[in-house]
């Protein structure tokens, strides 16, 4: 089959002077936090999650006496803490090691096909795809892996796609101290396929251009790139 083409121009969206508070800074794209998010410890939240979700499974009827039910209330408390939402905790944030372009490499430089899991904002269902990501290095380049993992980290909360590939476009302008970043994301989004209007064979894809990524031959390029097998 026939890879679906990408091609979209999204402009960044530009960040508001907001703040969570001074270890913790928030802008317009960040997921929304509230002032204590972070003072539960991790195991105190997985405590508090096990009971509410076993409030909501006994109230749809199920007996939690059943051997293969009993424990899931733990299960997914954990699932939530330790995996599907620890990128909303700023401990987990990948750091990030720079080093030297000791190469002389002036071209753009592209990780595609970066799996993703992810959970909808709206009914916490996951959202589930390929990142595909590009840069120019202004002297400093970073080890492949810290790009998957940059990917990871900011997948694992809710989210919306829009937000997601911001982010994502947003932080590797940071850690690698460039203009230059180029995001593409096309996902499945169960929200849609499995409730609603129950469409298995729609994506949504989503696009963060950021300094000579706007620029059309450079943009172009990049496209072509990973609409390539």
């Amino acid at each position: 089959m026939r890879r679906k083409e990408i091609a979209l121009n999204i402009q960044p969206i530009k960040p508001s002077a907001l703040d969570l508070d001074e270890e913790h800074p928030v802008s317009s794209y960040d997921t929304p936090l509230r002032q204590d998010a972070f003072v539960l410890s991790d195991e105190e939240k997985i405590e508090r999650i096990e009971k509410h979700f076993r409030e909501i499974m006994l109230t749809l009827g199920l007996d939690l006496a059943d051997d293969s039910l009993k424990g899931t209330p733990r299960r997914v408390a954990k699932m939530f803490v330790q995996e599907a939402f620890s990128g909303l905790n700023p401990a987990n944030r990948p750091n990030a090691r720079l080093f030297e372009n000791k190469y002389g490499y002036d071209q753009m430089l592209v990780e595609k096909d970066i799996t993703f899991y992810s959970h909808c904002e709206h009914h916490f269902v996951p959202i589930f795809g390929k990142a595909h990501v590009a840069y120019f290095s202004s002297g400093k380049v970073i080890g492949l892996s810290k790009i998957n993992r940059f990917v990871q980290y900011f997948a694992k909360r809710p989210q919306v796609q829009e937000r997601l590939t911001v982010q994502i476009g947003k932080e590797l302008e940071r850690v690698l101290n460039t203009p230059d970043v180029a995001v593409v994301m096309d996902a499945n989004h169960l929200c849609v396929a499995s409730r609603g209007v129950v469409d298995t064979n729609s994506k949504t894809g989503t696009a963060y251009f950021s300094g000579k990524f706007k620029e059309e031959n450079i943009k172009r390029e990049f496209l072509n790139y990973i609409n390539t097998k």
